[in-house]
């Protein structure tokens, strides 16, 4: 299911980027981008097609949110999963409303996010 999974990972945090991509490629998914916000996100999105992509909320210039619903006019098959410390069910609501296909709560255990991304890529 891996391999040749293409990713873009989404975050302002490098270190959380590094964890993410650490955790995918162990389990042979293909990191195809890393964007430090939502703005950049956007951009790359179109040109690298990625199969799925991890998304934080709290970034400058364009947050997830914002980014989840412009990549969604893009892409409507788009699969977005937001990975976030802010966990309140005000912003999971918001997230699942803008098109996300899951919420992930940072710190999260290697396993939740390598299900969320299965089950994502199943849901067609």
């Amino acid at each position: 299911m891996a391999r040749n999974t293409k990713v873009l990972i989404v975050d302002d945090s490098g270190y959380m980027r590094q964890v993410i991509r650490k955790h995918l490629e162990n389990k042979g998914f293909e990191i195809s981008g890393e964007a430090q916000d939502g703005l950049e996100a956007i951009q790359m999105y179109p040109e690298i097609q990625p199969d799925i992509v991890t998304m934080d909320i709290s970034m400058k210039k364009v947050g997830g949110i914002e980014a989840t619903k412009k990549i969604k006019s893009i892409d409507p098959a788009a699969k977005i999963i937001i990975v976030s410390a802010l966990g309140e069910a005000r912003f999971i609501k918001e997230a699942i409303q803008a098109g996300a296909h899951d919420f992930i709560i940072k710190p999260f255990a290697e396993e939740r996010l390598i299900s969320s991304i299965t089950n994502a890529l199943k849901s067609g």
